[in-house]
């Protein structure tokens, strides 16, 4: 009988193959280098603070001198009022910014898609993306010169046509419409040009035959481009729930320009750790709170994910 031959050696064909595909592929390696060591650095680094969530830190023992307390930081934090109502806003304008920002880009990508003219066309694409761009300092300082109290442009156009001025920065109960009207403006531009790249890739074979068949702009967007762009909306819904426990720390600390009046309309959980690591609260419930934004985000989007592949396919679901 033939002995074995031993399959564990890599034959000479493969090694060549790979260390051509490697040159092949270094320029890319090298471009996307950068932002992995990026990657690293901030978000698989500091994985070790972790455990601040279960100690009782202080500065003289450190994160890894501190006592253990267990999950006594997590039952602290959702009995204290506080940090319940970080939670519920950030839920509820997270809810909100998904079915709001999905919804109003797919509508503004088939409304760019109906635009025929090249140079209108140019003008709306930029005008929709240049607030993508700006940060939330500068919209923060756009919104004080609309709102200011005394010499906002708002206030000076009420005044003019005889009505009541409004301290805006004392009246809370505006604030959650400029809160979705902000983050609607600034970011619907990015999705609305990721969906519009999509709407083009679509066959323009299927918009002839359902003219031909006397089909309106209407129906050939609900039955052909609204389908067609089923896949991306799960991808960005998927995207979204799973930061549906983070907030954009940027639009709800800097914008209320931290108001006191403003608090309880504009407090959110990463405003809630915010003030955790400036002192005013315990760290290690700060940490807690980090935890329990990326844990609950990852149950939800495995949840989302295993619903897709069983309700559509397992081509339309992330993985």
């Amino acid at each position: 009988m033939k002995a074995a031959v031993s399959t564990t050696a890599v034959p000479v064909g493969k090694k060549r193959f790979r260390r051509g595909v490697l040159r092949k592929n270094l320029d890319f390696t090298l471009l996307v280098l950068p932002a992995f060591v990026l990657l690293v650095l901030f978000h698989f680094v500091p994985m070790p603070g972790i455990i601040l969530a279960f100690k009782n830190y202080n500065y003289v023992d450190g994160i890894f001198g501190s006592p253990w307390l267990g999950l006594k930081n997590f039952v602290f934090i959702f009995s204290t009022p506080d940090a319940l109502l970080a939670l519920k806003n950030t839920v509820v304008y997270n809810a909100v910014f998904i079915v709001t920002g999905i919804a109003g880009s797919v509508i503004m990508a088939i409304l760019l898609n109906e635009i025929l003219s090249r140079k209108l066309l140019k003008l709306y694409q930029t005008a929709i993306f240049l607030p993508y761009f700006l940060s939330w300092t500068i919209v923060a300082y756009i919104v004080f010169a609309l709102l200011d109290n005394s010499k906002g442009m708002v206030n000076v156009i009420l005044d003019s046509l005889g009505m009541s001025t409004i301290e805006w920065y004392f009246a809370p109960q505006y604030w959650f419409w400029i809160h979705i009207v902000l983050h609607f403006w600034k970011t619907m531009g990015y999705a609305t040009l990721l969906n519009y790249a999509y709407i083009l890739s679509i066959d323009p074979a299927y918009y002839e035959a359902a003219a031909i068949d006397g089909a309106s702009r209407v129906q050939m967007a609900m039955k052909i481009t609204i389908p067609a762009l089923r896949p991306i909306i799960l991808i960005n819904f998927l995207g979204a729930l799973g930061r549906i426990f983070n907030a954009d720390f940027g639009q709800f600390f800097l914008v209320p320009m931290e108001s006191a009046s403003l608090r309880d309309i504009s407090s959110v959980l990463d405003t809630y750790v915010y003030s955790a690591l400036r002192g005013s609260a315990d760290l290690g419930m700060g940490a807690a709170a980090g935890v329990f934004q990326s844990v609950a985000g990852f149950v939800l989007v495995l949840a989302a994910n295993a619903f897709i592949r069983y309700r559509y396919s397992r081509e339309q679901a992330m993985f």
